[in-house]
């Protein structure tokens, strides 16, 4: 390997997915991994096969779709894991087999129900038996942040032996602090009598808000691939942000020995605009690098400044992370090949003419509302299409809202549900409040809303508003999306969105909640 080139691994579409309510569906999956390869991102991890048919096919889909990057797939170390991790990468251009297990005393005692020497030993099992599908291999050792540095060296050396080619070092539960977790990676590597004959990876969870600064703090101390996500997206407090981790590399290069000059930094913005719209997850403006004001400046002084020298206030340059890719391509006049064209560009290509049609059609429609269509705007219409176009028990006929001063906001709602028009009326505290109430009365799915999050995909009076509602039943949370230049048709098409999800549950194994 080269060490000067940090190796970055997107797990956007396996950990990131991971967050309630941000399940992606396969086409999704798809357009996010063809963004990431653009982006020249060197692993892309697509999923957990073993987790469910619907993962094993999404894993199997892009490793089909991606050439460029290596495409990689979860396994808890169980050969019923790896093997059919094998099986949905054999279609891989370049294909990686994860495989894991937990090391640290507690995870080994109370979920594992493992002495170390078993634990040592099936790790071992795992990755000889994951070399009959590919030679690249990276073996993690679950919650390293908390194991015990000999123990650690004991079977990171013994992986190493038996094949694997990466070693990660997670952060699981995001306990460490950055100069403990570099001298932790420096240690392994100093101790490990092999540790020449792979590469130190670190995969770093954000509870405390310390994922990246302990990404970078390994990497300072020899780590040379950071396991990220894009946004930050992940469970619980979320993953080391693969936008903050990029660009801290690339613009301290008096501090990293290393460099990704290989990555297109320019679709970091895109991207990122990718997956807040498809997993719903908006992104905060103060966010660094990605955020709507990452590159505002208000203060007076600072305005002063940035005209005289741009250096002054800014340490990088917003063209370098695609923010000047937001360009009105499309209009009411543009025809079918330029509207096609353009999503290629954008990395979307349809199964059938049929979707082509449909989203088109969209297309047309929301062009006579709106006099310029931005890339945003596209990616959102692409994603309503993809929402229609699977799962649809509940489909929106038509709605009336009444609000005005004074009187009680009402809403008047027609549903085709399976095939059969219904129609009910709800009052409520705000025209959206009765629309949810008027669907509940025909759908009556005893879920709870738990988020309702409105957010401007474009500037503008004419931009379309892009709602994301969070429900809750049973357990299982979903996220529903809707996009409408009319906020409260918006609203409806994402409170219909997570109620199809609902009632048309998709079960999922998760990967570290399953015994091993």
């Amino acid at each position: 390997m080269n060490d000067d080139r940090l190796i970055i691994f997107d797990t956007t579409l396996r950990d990131g997915e991971q967050s309630p309510g941000a399940s992606m569906t396969k086409e999704e999956k798809i357009r996010i991994a063809r963004a990431l390869e653009r982006m020249h991102v060197d692993v892309i991890e697509a999923g957990f096969p073993v987790a469910s048919t619907g993962d094993f096919d999404a894993v199997r889909a892009v490793a089909r779709s991606i050439k460029d990057s290596t495409v990689c797939g979860l396994s808890r170390a169980l050969e019923k894991d790896i093997d059919r991790a094998g099986e949905a990468l054999k279609e891989a251009n370049s294909a990686r087999i994860h495989t894991f297990i937990a090391t640290s005393p507690i995870h080994m005692k109370m979920k594992l129900r493992m002495e170390p020497d078993q634990v040592v030993e099936q790790a071992v099992r795992a990755v000889k038996r994951a070399r009959q599908y590919t030679d690249n291999i990276e073996f993690s050792a679950e919650d390293a942040g908390r194991s015990e540095l000999d123990f650690l060296c004991r079977i990171v050396e013994q992986v190493i032996d038996a094949g694997a080619t990466t070693i990660n070092i997670p952060d699981t539960v995001g306990y460490n602090v950055p100069q403990q977790f570099g001298e932790t990676i420096r240690n392994l590597i100093e101790r490990v009598p092999n540790s020449d004959k792979a590469v130190f990876s670190v995969h770093c969870h954000n509870d405390l808000g310390l994922a990246v600064a302990n990404s970078l703090s390994a990497v300072l101390n020899g780590a040379r691939q950071v396991e990220c996500t894009i946004n930050g997206l992940g469970e619980r407090a979320g993953n080391a942000s693969l936008e903050e981790v990029v660009m801290t590399v690339k613009t301290r290069k008096d501090i990293f020995s290393c460099n990704v000059d290989h990555l297109d930094t320019r679709e970091i913005v895109p991207t990122s605009k990718l997956v807040a719209g498809i997993t719903g997850f908006a992104v905060q403006p103060n966010k660094a690098i990605v955020g709507a004001n990452a590159f505002a400046h208000e203060s007076g002084i600072h305005q002063d400044g940035v005209l005289k020298s741009r250096e002054t206030y800014e340490i990088m340059s917003a063209e370098d992370v695609g923010w000047s890719a937001n360009r009105m391509v499309l209009g009411k006049h543009s025809g079918r090949n330029a509207f096609r064209s353009r999503l290629k560009e954008l990395g979307v290509e349809f199964a059938s003419e049929d979707e082509v049609n449909d989203a088109f059609a969209r297309f047309k429609d929301l062009a006579d509302k709106k006099h310029e269509i931005f890339d945003e705007d596209l990616q959102a219409l692409v994603t309503e299409t993809g929402i229609s176009a699977e799962n649809e028990h509940i489909d929106l006929v038509a709605m009336r809202v009444c609000s005005e001063t004074g009187e009680t906001p009402h809403a008047d709602v027609t549903l085709n549900v399976d095939g059969h028009e219904q129609q009910a009326e709800a009052d409520g505290g705000g025209p959206v409040d009765a629309a949810f109430r008027a669907i509940e009365k025909v759908i009556n799915s005893g879920a709870e809303l738990l988020l309702y999050s409105v957010n401007n995909i474009t500037s503008g009076t004419d931009a379309q508003g892009e709602v994301t509602v969070r429900m809750e039943k049973d357990g299982r949370i979903v996220n529903g999306q809707g996009a409408d230049t009319d906020i409260v048709i918006a609203s409806a098409k994402a409170y219909i969105n997570a109620l199809n999800k609902i009632v048309s549950p998709v079960e999922r194994e998760h990967p570290q909640a399953a015994d091993v």
